[in-house]
């Protein structure tokens, strides 16, 4: 897999401007990445300066937080779905998933699943504010759901990805279930050692200087 087409080219930031997100889709499409994520709120907008690109529109659901309802999280991914977002990358229910309420969770995600309509759906755990057995548990519901990703990190908590939790989730997932690592991915070497662990989507608003770093090479 080349290396940009591991990228999600990100801003999530609460007052990220119709310039930066513009700004994001034109870098994008430069470097051909895998998709934008971006806030729910420029979805149209970024399909329009995505039109006749490959890279795809990722958004969120319950972010940051995942403290929303399954109702809301389903009503959320649905109305993404229909303005043209076909990636989802959703926060799970982290005090549930702590709290060892494991039919909850898979119900929350399957009910994403279902109303992303066969679009893309990477499921955000929060890995800094879980221990080894949550994230197995996160593992297990990931699967048992049907979701195409697990995600370590919103980027907004204490904590991003680790080669040791890529590492976990790679050791406990048996069936297709990819692995994407976010929140502090901003180097090649980064990328690299995230990859070696069993990554194969990263989550980085840093892919222009991770790519310009390495334009001279075959992985390019």
């Amino acid at each position: 897999m080349k290396i940009n087409k591991m990228i999600d080219h990100t801003v999530l930031k609460a007052d990220a401007s119709f310039e930066e997100v513009s700004k994001l889709c034109k870098e994008a499409v430069e470097y051909d990445f895998a998709s934008v994520c971006i806030n729910p709120t420029w979805i149209e907008q970024a399909c329009e300066l995505l039109k006749g690109s490959d890279v795809k529109v990722c958004t969120v659901i319950g972010f940051p937080l995942g403290a929303n309802t399954i109702q809301t999280k389903a009503f959320e991914t649905k109305d993404a779905v229909s303005r043209g977002a076909s990636e989802i990358d959703m926060v799970l229910n982290i005090a549930r998933l702590k709290n060892a309420e494991y039919d909850y969770i898979v119900q929350e995600i399957s009910e994403v699943v279902k109303n992303a309509g066969g679009n893309t759906v990477k499921v955000i755990i929060e890995t800094c504010l879980l221990n080894e057995e949550q994230k197995i548990m996160a593992c297990q519901a990931v699967e048992a759901s049907g979701a195409c990703f697990i995600k370590t990190s919103t980027g907004f908590s204490t904590g991003g990805a680790t080669v040791e939790d890529v590492k976990l989730f790679k050791d406990n997932l048996k069936l297709d279930t990819k692995i994407k690592a976010s929140g502090g991915v901003r180097s090649i070497s980064d990328l690299e050692n995230m990859k070696l662990a069993g990554a194969t989507r990263i989550g980085t608003s840093g892919g222009v200087s991770i790519i310009s770093g390495m334009q001279n090479t075959t992985d390019y």
